[in-house]
């Protein structure tokens, strides 16, 4: 975004609550992924924000995909499909990844006439996969700690280390190519050794596979994970970068296709909220704003993602902490309790929130008849 003066001037023009995507931004963070981690071939996971211009901008620049459902593999198969039918087969094996490890058979069904690369992680997942998808090639998830992440995944997926060449020769044996492994660390991870230890305990597996007669893996996918700068106790992802790239180089051969599903670090940057305030009153001395946007639209990322998001005001003046409601009949839709914004704004003044475009609109609801936010897509 140019200047929050930009966004002021966007709020007024096309109302509110809105969304602003900025995809200069969009652009910049997938550029600064590719040049710390130069072997790793970023898979946009579209979960994040599956908007098909972000889509589009992301491809466009390069990216490959991370789907976890059909709806969002079509929105990228949409872009697929202009491009020449020999480059579009070679495209769908090599940069879409549905790596959702447990799905439903009419979603294999239809990805098994594309051969697409797909996740698993238990006996029952290969017995799907061989009845209703055997043309696809298979990426073992692995579980590995999540420590300090902000939404923890291993709990629901990946499979112990003890069992995974098991897994994979089962696979083997069922008629199936497992091409490598998987693992995820956990979403908004910043605890960096997640990563460390994790490649550590892939190359482990690599190897007991290849002592056990398994040779055929040629793919790791280090997953997502990687943070977003929401605020400054999150250290920069060069200093990530240089822990990844030096237990890569160590412990893979070049010869080794890395990918990862970087989806937050990608878009949370690019899209801002702006609202208005509706709203005013004091609760028991405290001063208390209510705005047009709450967490079952825009900002949804505080229940379903464990995320806070602050918020700012266009107007200047003394400030105190305030609670922000958002706009439902509902005591759960509260955007904060402690937000220091000033004193005197009004109804109709405008707020807005940044670094919200990651897990937000995605999970946005039209819960007590509030429509979600106009999006509007800044391209210059």
């Amino acid at each position: 975004m140019d200047t929050v003066k930009t966004l002021r001037k966007l709020g007024e023009k096309h109302g509110t609550p809105l969304f602003v995507v900025d995809h200069n931004v969009l652009r910049k963070n997938y550029a600064t992924f590719k040049k710390y981690l130069p072997r790793v071939q970023a898979y946009y996971a579209v979960k994040a924000n599956p908007d098909p211009a972000i889509v589009k901008t992301l491809f466009d620049a390069g990216s490959s995909f991370d789907v976890a459902s059909m709806p969002e593999f079509n929105i990228v198969y949409d872009l697929i499909k202009r491009m020449p039918a020999r480059q579009r087969q070679d495209w769908i094996w090599d940069k879409i990844i549905y790596a959702n490890p447990i799905k439903v058979n009419d979603a294999l069904r239809e990805l098994d006439q594309y051969k697409a690369l797909v996740t698993y992680d238990n006996h029952e997942e290969i017995r799907k996969i061989k009845k209703y998808a055997p043309n696809s090639g298979l990426a073992l998830r692995l579980s590995v700690p999540n420590t300090g992440a902000m939404c923890e995944l291993s709990s629901k997926c990946g499979a112990a280390s003890g069992e995974a060449v098991d897994l994979i020769l089962a696979a083997d044996k069922a008629g199936l190519v497992v091409e490598g492994l998987s693992f995820h660390v956990g979403s908004q991870t910043t605890n960096f050794e997640n990563f460390v230890q994790a490649i550590n305990l892939a190359a482990s597996i690599f190897e007991e596979a290849k002592g056990r007669g398994y040779t055929k893996m040629n793919l790791l996918d280090i997953g997502g994970g990687f943070p977003a700068p929401y605020d400054e106790t999150v250290k920069p992802f060069s200093e990530l970068a240089r822990k990844i790239n030096a237990e890569l180089n160590r412990l893979f051969p070049k010869d080794i296709q890395v990918l990862a599903e970087p989806g937050r670090f990608m878009v949370a940057t690019a899209g801002t909220a702006v609202s208005q305030v509706i709203g005013k009153a004091r609760r028991n001395g405290k001063l208390c704003y209510y705005i047009d946007d709450g967490v079952y639209n825009t900002f949804s990322g505080i229940i379903f993602d464990h995320c806070q998001y602050h918020l700012k005001a266009f107007k200047k003046g003394p400030k105190e902490i305030c609670t922000v409601f958002g706009p439902t009949c509902d005591a759960l839709d509260v955007i904060s309790m402690s937000e220091e914004l000033p004193t005197n704004l009004e109804r109709g003044d405008l707020v807005y929130s940044r670094n919200i475009g990651a897990y937000s609109v995605a999970s946005a609801t039209h819960f007590n008849g509030f429509e979600p936010a106009k999006i509007v897509h800044i391209n210059r």
